[in-house]
C-alpha cells in the first residue's frame, strides 16, 4: 500500500490552525511573526512637529512682544492726535467772531467729520477707558488738555469718539469718527498669525524633509544590502553637505566590501563542492572494486553518498540570490516532490492543496524547497509512537498573497530555539537526533523564500509537532507567450 495519502480530507490541523504556540503567523501578519515590532512617528514627522512646535512658541512669544511694545507709543500717539484736534478746534472756535464760528462749525462737519455740540448736563455718555488701551489714551487725554476732559465712546447712545472740553467756561463736546483712532484689530493680529504660522509650517516641512531624506535613502540603501542586493545599495558620493557625504562614501565602501566577501565566499564554497566531487567518485569507485566484504562495502558507499549529498547542499546555499519568477502550479509542484517520497517507508504525506493555486516563483527552487522540509521532517520529525514521519500539507489563498503550510508530528523543538533554525549549520540534536546532514536544510529553505520575494516562519503546534509556514506572491495561471517564455 502506498504510504502517501492524498485524500483531500486535512480538517483538523488546516492552515494557521489555533493548537500552535503563540498567534498562528498565517492568519495574521507573517512579516510580524517573531518580532518585537514598536511603533512611533517616523524621523520625518518627528522632525516637523519638534520644528512646528518651536516656530509656534517662537511666533507667539514675538507676538505678545510686539504687542507689548506697541501698546504704550500708540497709546500716547492716539491722545496726542485727539488732543490736537481738540485744541485746535478750540482755538478756531474762540478766535472766530459769532457768523466766522457756525461757518466753521459747519465746514468741519462737514470736510473734517467733526462736530462741536454743547455739552448738557443731562447728557448720558459711554466711559471711553472700557478696556486697557482706552484708559491709557483717557490718561494722557486728561494731562493734555486739563482737569474736566471726558472721553466717551457714545453720547446719548450716539456712537464715535466724543471729547469734552471748556470754552470760556462752557461745556461742550467734540465728535469724531472713531475709526482713526482705532488699535490694530484682533482680526488683522489674527490673520497675520494665520500667515506666519503656515509659512513656518511650510518651512518645518521643508526642512524636516532636507534632513530626513538623506537617512531615508541610508535606511533603503541597509535595505537592500540586507536582502543581498549589493548593486542597487550605491549611495551619492556627490552631495554638497561634508558630514553624509562622508556617510555615503564609508556605506559605499562597505557594501563594496561585503559584495566581495560574499562573491569570494560563493566561488570558494562552489570551487570546494566541485573539487571534491572528483575523489569523492574515484573513492567510490575504488570501494566498489577492491572492498570484497560486501557490509563493510556498503556502509562504505553510505558514507560517500552522505559527503556528496552535505556537497549539494553547500553548492545550493552558495547559488545567486537573483531569480527569475513565473506563475508556478503549487498543487503541480506538490505533486512531483511527494511523488519521490511515496514509496518511502518511514513518511507519509497528506495533501489539503485546491488545484488551481498559482504562486509567482521559480519551479526548480519551489521544489527544492519542498524537497528540503519533506527531508527535514523525514529525518527528525517522525513519530515517537510509530516511528513514522508523518507530514500534513495545507494551501488557501488570502488576497494577494498564498498561505502554505507544511507540519510535522514529531517531537518539535524548543521556542527558544526556533528563531536558530533558519542559521545556516545550526543543528539542534538534542532534541533531533539524526544529525546527519550539513544543518543548511532550513537555511536554503529561507534564503530561497527570500529570494522569490516570500516569507518563512517556524513554529511549535501543542499537539505536537513542527509547522513551516510559507508565504508566496499569488498569481494567475501563466498565458501562452509567459509559457513559451520560461521553455
Amino acid at each position: 500500500m502506498s504510504t502517501l495519502a492524498t485524500a483531500r480530507t486535512y480538517q483538523d490541523d488546516s492552515v494557521g490552525s489555533p493548537d500552535e504556540t503563540g498567534p498562528a503567523p498565517l492568519e495574521g501578519d507573517l512579516e510580524e511573526a517573531g518580532s518585537d515590532k514598536r511603533w512611533g512617528l517616523s524621523l520625518f514627522w518627528r522632525t516637523f512637529f519638534l520644528l512646528a512646535v518651536l516656530l509656534a512658541g517662537s511666533i507667539l512669544a514675538w507676538l505678545q512682544t510686539l504687542r507689548a511694545l506697541e501698546f504704550e507709543p500708540r497709546a500716547i500717539q492716539t491722545a496726542q492726535q485727539i488732543a490736537s484736534l481738540v485744541n485746535l478746534s478750540r482755538a478756531a472756535l474762540i478766535h472766530a467772531d459769532s457768523i466766522a464760528r457756525v461757518s466753521l462749525i459747519k465746514t468741519m462737519t462737514e470736510q473734517e467729520r467733526v462736530r462741536i455740540l454743547p455739552r448738557e448736563p443731562d447728557d448720558v455718555f459711554e466711559p471711553f477707558d472700557t478696556d486697557t488701551l482706552g484708559k491709557r489714551i483717557t490718561q494722557e487725554l486728561v494731562v493734555r488738555l486739563g482737569p474736566g476732559t471726558v472721553v466717551a465712546n457714545s453720547v446719548n447712545k450716539e456712537d464715535g469718539l466724543w471729547v469734552g472740553f471748556v470754552i470760556d467756561g462752557d461745556n461742550y463736546w467734540m465728535q469724531t469718527d472713531k475709526a482713526r483712532f482705532n488699535q490694530t484689530g484682533g482680526r488683522t493680529w489674527l490673520i497675520w498669525l494665520i500667515t506666519a504660522a503656515v509659512l513656518s509650517l511650510a518651512g518645518a516641512a521643508l526642512i524636516a524633509r532636507l534632513i530626513n531624506r538623506p537617512l531615508k535613502e541610508l535606511s533603503f540603501a541597509a535595505g537592500k544590502v540586507r536582502d543581498g542586493d549589493f548593486e542597487a545599495s550605491s549611495l551619492d558620493e556627490n552631495v554638497t553637505t561634508g558630514e553624509i557625504r562622508a556617510v555615503n562614501i564609508g556605506f559605499n565602501r562597505m557594501t563594496q566590501k561585503l559584495a566581495k566577501i560574499e562573491q569570494d565566499r560563493v566561488v570558494m564554497l562552489a570551487g570546494i563542492s566541485h573539487d571534491l566531487r572528483t575523489p569523492l567518485a574515484r573513492l567510490r569507485l575504488e570501494t566498489e572494486m577492491s572492498v570484497a566484504e560486501t557490509d563493510a562495502r556498503q556502509h562504505m558507499v553510505a558514507d560517500i553518498e552522505q559527503l556528496d549529498a552535505i556537497i549539494d547542499k553547500f553548492l545550493d546555499y552558495a547559488r545567486p540570490d537573483r531569480v527569475e519568477l513565473f506563475p508556478v502550479s503549487l498543487d503541480e509542484v506538490l505533486r512531483v516532490c511527494t511523488y519521490s517520497v511515496r514509496e518511502q517507508k518511514d513518511i507519509r504525506v497528506t495533501l489539503d492543496v485546491p488545484p488551481n493555486i498559482w504562486v509567482m516563483a521559480d519551479e526548480v527552487e519551489l521544489r527544492r524547497v519542498i524537497s528540503n522540509l519533506l527531508e527535514n521532517a523525514r529525518r527528525y520529525g517522525k513519530s515517537r509512537k510509530s516511528g513514522v514521519a508523518e507530514m500534513n500539507i495545507a494551501a488557501k489563498e488570502r488576497d494577494e498573497w498564498v498561505l502554505l503550510k507544511v507540519r510535522d508530528h514529531g517531537p518539535g523543538v524548543p521556542p527558544e530555539k526556533l528563531a536558530s533554525l533558519t542559521k545556516p549549520f545550526f543543528r539542534l540534536d538534542e532534541a533531533r537526533t539524526e544529525a546527519t546532514g550539513a544543518g543548511l536544510g532550513l537555511s536554503i529553505v529561507d534564503k530561497t523564500l527570500s529570494r522569490m520575494g516570500g516569507q518563512f516562519v517556524l513554529a511549535n503546534t501543542n499537539s505536537g509537532g513542527l509547522a513551516a509556514h510559507i508565504k508566496l506572491k499569488r498569481s494567475h495561471a501563466p498565458n501562452a507567450s509567459q509559457k513559451g517564455h520560461r521553455k
